[in-house]
């Protein structure tokens, strides 16, 4: 596989088609690669040259950065509003690419538009980005372009991302919230331990008497947590980047954490929802599209974003592929609820799977909504009882001596 060559960002000078004076920012391997794209775009250069790096990465203008997928679905909807509108499909480039601060999503929708500009279909255009367009946005608006609705299929590809990334959003919520509130809890109590306890430890030692049991506890905790709070730090963040890079760089260990998480109790069966939702969801739109169950089904493997649910979408697959009915082969997986079997069912007898499927997305998709909204209701009183029985057990455990004190006197 060959290594992919850095790109650089140059700021350039010239005149365009009519003549007129331009300038801006592009990102090329080289000078010589970024004068050849200026006049791809009827641009004849003046002055081309590498752009400094800002101190501290401050700046003006289109920032060079990371192209997320909320960054994809926008350049989608705007398409797609551009082309209902009857905009020219070179020109919506022109118009989306000018309302975008992503200097790299500026420079691939360029190329995109240079790609179309040259002849080639929007779809082929895309597949030149394979990490930033995947393969099941590729292949619906190539149906549409072969069957003359892009206009449709580009509103049918944003409503799907759309709806993708309200589900990951809520995804990461539930995630979140009870992460961070824990992390701070656990800072909150390692600053205690080791900045507060040591100053009532030094009271207690010229008290010469002995300390109760849970003021002794918390007295060893803090001696502790001083002579190994770095190893404790050290081996937190190590344990942390070993799942990150184990879940990145191993597909095994990925489907066997995947796999876990299904067991977590709530949080499990937000993700089984979620799951089942984009199923429905993709398999929906894709069919919807005209394309052939069977290679739907393979893209709908690739979405689902859950190692047990990939697995049972490629069986599908395959029992489909032999002449099987896909409700039957969705029952022998066992990893679908009855409805979503039973509305499959219904769909595949009356000719409208694709409504019916898009029923059960709507379905699960409010169902993970409400599932996080109820894990954020739960998580809240059990946080401030953890919060209320560590924290303060540590504050109560040092006031103890002096109460006892108090009650000597």
């Amino acid at each position: 596989m060959a290594k992919q060559q850095k790109t650089s960002v140059f700021v350039w000078e010239g005149v365009n088609r009519r003549g007129q004076p331009a300038k801006g920012e592009l990102s090329a391997l080289n000078s010589a690669y970024a004068k050849a794209h200026l006049r791809k775009q009827g641009i004849e250069p003046k002055k081309v040259k590498k752009a400094s790096e800002p101190l501290f990465g401050l700046g003006s203008g289109p920032k060079r950065k990371k192209i997320k997928s909320s960054d994809i679905t926008f350049f989608t909807r705007q398409m797609a509003t551009m082309v209902k509108a009857g905009v020219p499909l070179v020109q919506a480039f022109d118009i989306v690419s000018d309302g975008i601060d992503n200097l790299t999503l500026r420079q691939i929708i360029g190329d995109v538009r240079d790609s179309v500009s040259s002849g080639n279909d929007f779809a082929a255009a895309l597949r030149q980005h394979p990490q930033h367009f995947d393969d099941l946005t590729c292949s619906l608006i190539e149906s549409g372009e072969q069957a003359g609705t892009l206009q449709t299929m580009l509103d049918k590809v944003a409503v799907y991302k759309e709806k993708t990334e309200t589900l990951k959003g809520k995804i990461k919520k539930a995630l979140m919230y009870p992460i961070i509130t824990l992390l701070v809890a656990f800072g909150v109590t390692l600053i205690l331990l080791i900045k507060v306890v040591p100053s009532f430890e030094e009271i207690f030692t010229s008290f010469g008497a002995e300390l109760p049991a849970p003021t002794q506890f918390v007295v060893n905790l803090s001696e502790l947590a001083q002579d190994y709070y770095l190893y404790i730090l050290a081996s937190i963040i190590l344990i942390v980047v070993a799942l990150i890079q184990g879940i990145k760089r191993s597909p095994t260990f990925k489907d066997q954490f995947e796999a876990t998480l299904l067991n977590i109790p709530v949080l499990g069966d937000i993700i089984r929802k979620a799951a089942i939702a984009r199923y429905a969801r993709v398999l929906a739109t894709t069919f919807a599209a005209g394309v052939p169950l069977v290679d739907a089904l393979e893209s709908v493997s690739g979405a689902v974003g859950n190692s047990v649910y990939r697995k049972a979408t490629l069986l599908i697959k395959d029992d489909v592929a032999s002449g099987q009915q896909m409700h039957l082969a969705m029952r022998a997986v066992k990893v679908f609820p009855s409805m979503v079997v039973q509305m499959t069912s219904i769909g595949e007898e009356s000719g409208a799977l694709d409504e019916m499927l898009g029923k059960a997305a709507d379905y699960y998709e409010e169902e993970v909504d409400n599932a996080v909204d109820n894990l954020t209701a739960l998580i809240e009183p059990m946080i401030m009882i953890f919060l209320g029985v560590v924290i303060g057990g540590m504050i109560v455990a040092m006031y103890l001596p002096i109460f006892e004190m108090g009650n000597v006197v």
